[in-house]
């Protein structure tokens, strides 16, 4: 027999399941009625369903049946019970004994075959790899909860059974892990996408319009659109293109313009074009989207913490529609960080009970004190990107101290994160400022008026905001000296003095010493008795000068200096009154003569 395997005819085909040789002709009708008798001879399952599966050698390449041993068929040449081979995965006993024909003893195949057989035990190992280093990867990022079966053996309690540290993700932030995907695990912007909102019937019914999502650091613009990319895939109505224009050029946008015209063109499927950090693009870039969001080609949707009015451009701004999301909340970040100790299995002091029985069906010995949560949502000034990370910075720390080495630390004592561990992770509170971009004007504007309205306390707290969000003190210094004169002006002639030296103090001794003298100077000017007589008459001229029609009328005569005689001739400064000369008051015309008896002052412009 073996005799006849290795000296095959060249002009005949050897079958794969039984090893004879045939005619090219004849090969697949043979095929198929030797597939179908293997199949109907195939012997059942003599074990225990009871049993677990056995696994399969990686090391021989022999695999061995969940169900049982496979027999040849009456067509197969006879071979030894560890010759039988089936797939790895339980299946039904058609599938199995076809699938164990290929995989036969290498002793008795030839050349070919065992080339086979070396492939298919390759890929099964492969495959078994994949497999372990999914389960493990499951394991680290999503622990199934205590008390569940898995899929390879038994019920298996988590306590000392997963170590803390894999508890937590080492490979990238906890915010991007913890990323929600749906609207119902996304917290803190009710008024945008809750329950009554236009935008969220518009993403349940799947007709989203171009939008641009507006709104500070972490307040969750690029989640949002996460949860649409999500939906869109799930309900298959839209392809969804992300890009990012701190990297990507032009000519990425025209590549993906051009795709989504093909996908609508071909597939009548919408493409959704995501923009994170829009505003970096420039005027000309951003012209690029006018065409194909006019006509619908894509739809896009970007995301930026700038002003759109004044970093987007005014037609594509007129195409979208603009969301502003909001700082979160105290009580947003309370629910996000509940969700996240819950994700790990960390406990929360006061909330768990602290027992053995406890401790094992929630899988984790890590806990937490209630109030180093609250210090988090409190002191992250609603960045969850800040929070989390935080968190996770805090955790990972114990966790290292109580790592398994050769100190005897197990891993298996408890760990308890404090205060003062988030305080330490969070080094200070998180200020919202940008030295150039909105908040660096809402926060003079709110120095200023509090100045002009008397209200120290706020005066302080706004120049605080702005000098430890990193503010230049000269700028401040240079807006205080414009109030010393605009809004104190004579009432308090000291003011503009006052303003002055601050301006020069902090010029020569700089951050932080001069914030002293800037606070000194706020809380003078907030004290000062106020007048705008004078910035008002000044703005009375200026509209009185722009209102004027025809010509400017002249200097009078008498007002003008006559250095040369032809001056003195044509009448120059003829009549002028020297007031020094006159020990009182002297009657004498200062103003051209369409503008006589007027008082600025008091002066009402007319209207155009």
């Amino acid at each position: 027999m073996a005799s006849e395997m290795t000296s095959t005819a060249p002009d005949s085909v050897q079958c794969p399941v039984c090893f004879k040789d045939f005619e090219p002709s004849s090969i697949n009708g043979h095929l198929d009625v030797c597939l179908l008798g293997t199949s109907a001879h195939s012997i059942p399952s003599t074990t225990d369903d009871s049993e677990p599966p056995l696994k399969k050698s990686r090391i021989s390449g022999e695999a061995v049946s969940p169900r049982g041993v496979n027999r040849p068929s009456a067509n197969s040449p006879p071979s030894s019970s560890s010759s039988a081979s089936v797939s790895g995965t339980p299946s039904s006993s058609s599938s199995s004994s076809v699938f164990s024909l290929f995989q036969a003893n290498k002793s008795k195949v030839p050349s070919q075959s065992e080339r086979n057989g070396v492939l298919l035990g390759k890929q099964n190992e492969v495959s078994a790899v994949n497999k372990r280093v999914k389960r493990n990867l499951q394991i680290d990022s999503e622990p199934e909860p205590a008390g569940t079966t898995g899929s390879s053996g038994p019920i298996v309690k988590a306590s000392h059974k997963i170590p803390p540290r894999s508890l937590l993700p080492m490979d990238k932030p906890l915010a991007e892990t913890l990323r929600p995907h749906t609207l119902e695990e996304y917290f803190g912007q009710n008024k945008v996408v809750g329950q009554e909102t236009l935008f969220r019937s518009l993403l349940e019914s799947q007709e989203i319009p171009s939008l641009i999502l507006w709104g500070p650091p972490g307040c969750g613009k690029t989640t949002l659109a996460h949860i649409i990319s999500s939906t869109s895939k799930k309900k298959g109505t839209a392809r969804f293109v992300t890009l990012s224009a701190t990297n990507a050029s032009v000519n990425d946008v025209r590549e993906v313009i051009k795709q989504a015209q093909n996908e609508l063109r071909l597939c009548k499927r919408k493409t959704i074009l995501f923009v994170d950090e829009i505003h970096r693009f420039n005027k000309s870039q951003q012209d690029t989207f006018l065409p194909h969001v006019e006509c619908g080609t894509i739809i896009l949707i970007g995301a930026t913490t700038e002003n759109p009015s004044f970093q987007v451009n005014a037609a594509l701004l007129s195409r979208c529609r603009v969301l502003v999301l909001e700082r979160l909340s105290v009580e947003a970040m309370g629910l996000i960080l509940d969700r996240a100790v819950d994700t790990l299995r960390i406990r929360v002091q006061g909330r768990h009970t602290e027992d053995t029985d406890q401790s094992d069906e929630y899988g984790s010995n890590i806990f937490i004190e209630q109030k180093a949560l609250d210090t988090i949502a409190f002191l992250c000034d609603g960045d969850a990107r800040v929070g989390l990370n935080s968190l996770q910075l805090a955790v990972q720390a114990q966790v290292n101290l109580v790592r398994p080495d050769s100190s005897g630390h197990d891993g298996s004592e408890k760990i308890v994160v404090k205060e003062e561990h988030i305080k330490e992770a969070l080094q200070r509170s998180h200020i919202l400022y940008d030295k150039a971009g909105e908040e660096h004007y809402n926060c003079i504007s709110a120095l200023h008026k509090s100045m002009r309205g008397s209200h120290e306390n706020a005066s302080l707290y706004w120049l605080g905001r702005m000098l430890e969000g990193g503010e230049d003190p000269l700028y401040v210094a240079r807006r205080l000296v414009r109030f010393a004169s605009e809004d104190v002006g004579m009432a308090d002639p000291a003011a503009l003095p006052q303003a002055v030296s601050a301006f020069q103090a902090c010029h020569f001794i700089g951050m932080p010493e001069c914030e002293v003298i800037l606070a000194q100077c706020v809380v003078y000017l907030a004290r000062a008795p106020k007048s705008v007589d004078v910035y008002n008459a000044y703005s009375n001229v200026k509209t009185c000068l722009r209102n004027h029609k025809g010509p400017l009328p002249s200097v009078p005569l008498h007002l003008r200096n006559a250095p040369t005689r032809l001056m003195k001739q044509l009448g120059y400064a003829k009549g002028y009154k020297y007031n020094p000369a006159f020990s009182g008051p002297v009657e004498q015309e200062y103003l051209p003569e369409e503008l006589r008896d007027v008082n600025f002052f008091t002066w009402t412009p007319s209207g155009p």
